[in-house]
């Protein structure tokens, strides 16, 4: 979100944030042994024509479900049909724990939930924990020119079939929802606007129940960097959703990532405080964990 919102965010800790270095690791990671993760990232460009792009989604994976997940897949086709852009990498970043929102879980929580929504049902996809590892919140820009730092200034960019070295475009990829905020008048500061949609430019999902059409007509000045998607197969499952339905102690099985779930039993998320005890025992026995393969151990 915009600079403008960095003053009511902020939650006066002090403390170096830090997060798991990876899945199942006892080592914590900081910003000072932070590391790019690049694993996943393409290294060759497939069609020397074509701009290599990375897509960014930014927000709180509190916690991720399968429409998020679908987001990128969804991008991916709509670049390869309707774009000239080729897709060699997609990153998730989480929000970091100076966002004050209603049912946002801990830093620490989200990006492994992520990590493991991504684990086994993606190959270019990854979650970049840099940005929940600063005590302060981080606007949606600055996020962008990290990504655009380490892809073309660190990495180089990209190599072509010949050799040669072509540099990657960020795009931020986001919902029906994002675009309407930034539509809002004195919600995002003017320069932020200009340098995520005049600049980098977004890829927006249509959501079911949300009419973009206002919005793209208030921010006009940036349509052509404003790529829509069409949503073919409607989904509207968000992580509000899921959060009340875990507060109502209802089934959130199939709407997010089978790990994902066994993770929030495991570790009793989205529950309300005085419930927590008493979840503490119920993982074992609710009929959302009956069957379900074994929780992911994350240190």
């Amino acid at each position: 979100m915009s600079a403008t919102t960095h003053d009511i965010l902020s939650n006066g800790d002090d403390r170096q944030p830090t997060v798991d270095a990876a899945l199942g690791s006892s080592d914590p990671m900081s910003l000072d042994t932070y590391v790019f993760p690049q694993e996943r990232l393409k290294r060759t460009l497939s069609d020397p024509t074509k701009q290599p792009l990375v897509l960014v989604s930014c927000g709180s994976f509190s916690p991720p479900t399968n429409l998020h997940l679908r987001m990128f897949e969804e991008a991916a086709d709509f670049c390869e049909f309707e774009t000239n852009y080729e897709v060699v990498g997609g990153f998730f970043s989480p929000v970091g724990d100076a966002y004050k929102k209603a049912g946002l879980a801990p830093a620490t929580h989200r990006i492994n939930m992520t990590r493991i929504a991504i684990r086994d049902s993606s190959t270019w996809i990854s979650v970049d924990p840099w940005e929940p590892l600063h005590k302060e919140y981080l606007p949606t820009v600055k996020v962008l020119d990290h990504f655009n730092h380490e892809l073309n200034e660190v990495l180089g960019g990209i190599e072509t079939p010949d050799g040669q070295k072509k540099s990657i475009h960020v795009a931020l990829l986001a919902g029906a929802d994002l675009i309407q905020t930034m539509s809002t008048p004195g919600l995002w500061a003017a320069e932020d606007l200009e340098r995520i949609l005049g600049h980098y430019g977004a890829f927006i999902l249509e959501r079911s129940g949300t009419d973009i059409d206002d919005a793209l007509l208030t921010l006009q000045q940036y349509r052509e960097k404003i790529w829509v998607i069409p949503q073919l197969i409607q989904n509207d499952v968000s992580s509000t959703k899921i959060r009340l339905f875990r507060k109502r102690g209802k089934s959130i099985r199939y709407y997010i990532p089978d790990k994902v779930v066994d993770y929030i039993y495991e570790h009793n998320l989205y529950v309300d405080d005085d419930k927590k005890q008493a979840e503490k025992g119920k993982a074992k026995i609710s009929p959302d964990a009956q069957g379900s393969s074994t929780a992911a151990t994350v240190s």
